[in-house]
């Protein structure tokens, strides 16, 4: 059995405001973010719709997912950097009859939040 990936975000009072960053033992990708907009965008329910549709539909490129989810490219496309900020997916790159599409792919199982007051 695969051990479950787990992504970890840290939310900390500073100076009267909440600010996120990621622990660092998880990755080399260590982000900080100042405020909190960045992880009510993170919680958005299109973004649930976007994690459900890649997780069970399995699309073969942003643009099919788009499609499924009868939503625009371009919106679609700033919700996948979004998640592939946070570390939530990735997107595989293959080159298909001369042309390079990117297909997303979930690469964790579990988030979990901690918030240090």
């Amino acid at each position: 059995m695969a051990k479950p990936k787990v992504l970890e975000i840290t939310i900390r009072e500073n100076k009267g405001a909440f600010s996120i960053f990621k622990t660092p033992e998880l990755s080399k990708k260590d982000y900080d973010f100042s405020g909190m907009l960045a992880l009510r965008q993170l919680l958005s329910n299109e973004k649930a719709r976007i994690l459900d549709a890649i997780k069970n539909s399995k699309p073969k490129s942003i643009y099919e997912l788009a499609k499924k989810l009868n939503r625009g490219f371009k919106s679609v496309n700033d919700d996948i950097k979004l998640l592939e900020r946070f570390g939530l997916i990735e997107l595989v790159e293959e080159k298909i009859k001369g042309r390079t599409r990117h297909r997303p792919e979930i690469i964790i199982d579990t988030i979990t939040m901690q918030i240090k007051i």
